[in-house]
This record gives structure tokens, C-alpha cells and sequence, in this order.
């Protein structure tokens, strides 16, 4: 599958992406509650735009789905399950999650023109 977009910049700072919330831990836990606190418990979940499993981890959340190879080697040792693949063409059958989590995903997606010439996503 060859994935476009800014992918090369999230390969490339990772680490540093991932630092981040280490650096920052009052506003990474702001977020965090927040995240959590629209997840209704016990339902099969997915993470689009997983990055490097920060929220889906403690979120409980064991699938997501990223583009970026380097972001999904780390989410991946923190067990989450990641799929290679974008927002806009998700590598599941419909149905397969009861929930989807998106967060900062929705900057990166790639936006078409429908018929009328309005943008959608």
C-alpha cells in the first residue's frame, strides 16, 4: 500500500513527537481524560491515526491504524495492534469496531470535491 501525505515528517520525528508528552504531562493528561471520558467501556474499539499508542494504550484501545512506520513500531511495543493505513481508506470491514477514536487525525486527511464542488472528507 503506498501512503502519501506527511508521513516522511512523522517517520522521521517519532521519538521526538513522542517526548512530547512526557515533556508536557499536565496538557497529555487533560487530553487523555478527555478522550476517556467519551469512550463508553467494553466496546471493540479502533484508533485512527494511532501515532505512537499514547492514548490508545491506556485508553484500551488494541487496534489502530497508522500510516507512519515509525510511530506504529512504538505503538506496537506498546501493544497495541497496529494495521498500516489512513483515515481514508481503513483496512477493516465495515462493522468490524463498535467505537473509532479520532483525534489530531482529522489535520492530515486528505480532502476531495464532491459533485456539488463542496469539500468533503
Amino acid at each position: 500500500m503506498e501512503i502519501s501525505g506527511p508521513v516522511k515528517a512523522f517517520d522521521d520525528h517519532s521519538r521526538e513527537y513522542d517526548d512530547w508528552f512526557l515533556e508536557n504531562p499536565a496538557v497529555y493528561e487533560e487530553e487523555l481524560a478527555a478522550a476517556g471520558s467519551m469512550i463508553p467501556p467494553g466496546l471493540n474499539s479502533v484508533e485512527i491515526r494511532v501515532g505512537t499508542g499514547r492514548f490508545a494504550g491506556p485508553l484500551h484501545i488494541a487496534t489502530g491504524v497508522e500510516p507512519s512506520e515509525r510511530m506504529a513500531e512504538i505503538a506496537r511495543g506498546r501493544g497495541i495492534e497496529v494495521c498500516r493505513g489512513t483515515a481514508e481508506q481503513l483496512p477493516f470491514e465495515n462493522g468490524t469496531f463498535d467505537f473509532a477514536l479520532m483525534g489530531a487525525a482529522i489535520c492530515f486527511l486528505k480532502m476531495s470535491r464532491a459533485p456539488s464542488g463542496k469539500r468533503i472528507a
